[in-house]
């Protein structure tokens, strides 16, 4: 039994449902159809979450809705005709809309919350009313329904095991399963949605709660790449990855595939498969638990930007007690998290990312250590990129450091940073944001080509 799931591309239009409905029919065993929200069906589209985003804005502002809820259903509407659907499925959903647009707005997290999970929930409705509309057994779960469990507020939100039991019957159901991915219920049946891209850990629950034996997740390319496509002409593909590797290059900015979405597949042994709905006989990227890392030392590489670095220098730091603790306490108090913590003798660096931080924030941050912890010097400096090499086969490979730090040298870029974990799976090095893209270049010649240009 497979679990699958089709990313918003992959649903954004009927022509686009009729290849997903094709895919499924095609192997008896893809049992259980997670579905995203309509995403872009051209690049300057707009995604159904951000339609839904902007209608619960509007409602919170006050504001008349029925411009930006006629947005919504209107591409509802464009889906039911391009699949000859009756227009009863529109008015259900037009009303369902309606429905939650009147809900309490007291808090509006969860309000927002419940709109924008209206786009997943619509579309696995009009999804399975297609599948019955051409004599296929389907049937819409819902996930209140399924037993998609997710804990409360103000915790940021996650998916309890207690609802697994429940979720383990739906192989067990006759036909094909559609379900929303995106959004889970509390014990007390408030709607809370996961981070952008939580269809993929929807799946994943699916996958490890039913045992499947594979989690195919079907997205707009044809596999994993081993460095970003619009960077890097005609990258090399990645046939098999394991979760670690997948998971380092999904936090340094492959997009691909959710990175918490890794962890019950992880965690259940459950196989991945990245493939392509416009191409589905391509073999995919297969994401597993082990790979014969000796074929390749490095998988891929990564680049994310929009990184901060708080620098504290204080001599004989290494001799004061509870240093450490109490400056990541500050940042604990402020609810910052933190990437990375380069460290000497006599400084510490904290790497953050900037969408954490505000002008306050930092001044507050500054003030604190200052009085605290009487630093010698105590900043912050913006604008960085972190560019990263990840590989299992790393740790057996002698000289790969420095072969990287070369490459970089070559380009005139600066290492502000580097950072090697414990697993040494990756290797991380911080930049200036402005050398990204030539770095991301230099280093995807020194690994994944014959000659390394010198």
């Amino acid at each position: 039994m497979k679990v699958c799931k089709f990313g918003g591309t992959s649903v954004a239009s009927a022509e686009q449902i009729r290849k997903v409905v094709d895919i499924v029919v095609s192997d008896p065993s893809r049992k259980i159809v997670v579905v995203s929200a309509p995403g872009k069906r051209f690049s300057e589209d707009i995604k159904v979450t951000d339609l839904l985003i902007d209608l619960a804005d509007t409602s919170l502002a006050g504001k008349d809705p029925t411009d930006a809820l006629h947005n919504v259903v209107e591409r509802y509407q464009q889906i039911a005709e391009g699949l000859d659907l009756d227009s009863g499925i529109a008015q259900i959903i037009e009303q369902d809309l309606i429905r939650r647009l009147k809900k309490d707005q007291s808090d509006e997290i969860l309000y927002i919350d419940s709109l924008k999970a209206a786009g997943e929930d619509n579309n696995a409705k009009l999804i399975a009313a297609y599948f019955q509309h051409i004599g296929i057994d389907a049937e819409y779960v819902n996930p209140r329904e399924g037993g998609l469990l997710v804990n409360l507020r103000p915790e940021r939100v996650r998916a309890l095991p207690e609802g697994n039991e429940k979720l383990c019957t739906l192989r067990d159901k006759k036909g094909i399963v559609v379900f929303p991915g995106f959004f889970g219920y509390t014990e007390d049946g408030t709607l809370r949605t996961f981070n952008r891209g939580g269809s993929d850990i929807t799946g994943a629950l699916l996958a490890a709660a039913t045992n499947a034996e594979l989690y195919e997740n079907f997205t707009d390319v044809d596999c994993v790449f081993s460095a970003n496509p619009t960077v890097i002409e005609n990258p090399q593909a990645i046939d098999t990855m394991t979760y670690r590797e997948m998971r380092e290059l999904a936090y340094a900015g492959f997009t691909v595939f959710h990175e918490e979405a890794l962890v019950p597949a992880f965690r259940h042994k459950i196989p991945v498969c990245i493939k392509n709905t416009n191409n589905p006989s391509a073999p995919g990227t297969m994401i597993v638990r082990n790979r014969d890392h000796a074929l390749q030392s490095v998988v891929g590489i990564a680049a994310d930007n929009g990184f901060s670095t708080l620098f504290v220098d204080k001599y004989l730091m290494n001799l004061e007690i509870g240093f450490g603790r109490h400056l990541l306490q500050i940042l604990e108090e402020e609810e910052i998290p933190y990437e990375h913590t380069p460290s000497g003798i006599d400084n510490l660096s904290v790497i953050i990312r900037s969408e954490h931080l505000t002008d306050e924030k930092e001044a507050r941050i500054i003030n604190r250590i200052e009085t605290e912890l009487h630093p010698d010097d105590v900043h912050f400096q913006h604008d960085y990129s972190m560019v990263v090499l990840v590989g299992e086969g790393m740790r057996h490979t002698r000289g790969l450091a420095a072969r990287a730090a070369s490459a970089i040298a070559r380009t005139g870029a600066n290492i502000e940073m580097i950072n090697q974990g414990s697993s040494e799976v990756s290797l991380v090095f911080g930049i200036q944001e402005k050398d990204e893209n030539l770095v991301l270049r230099e280093l995807y010649q020194e690994f994944f080509t014959e000659v390394p240009a010198h």
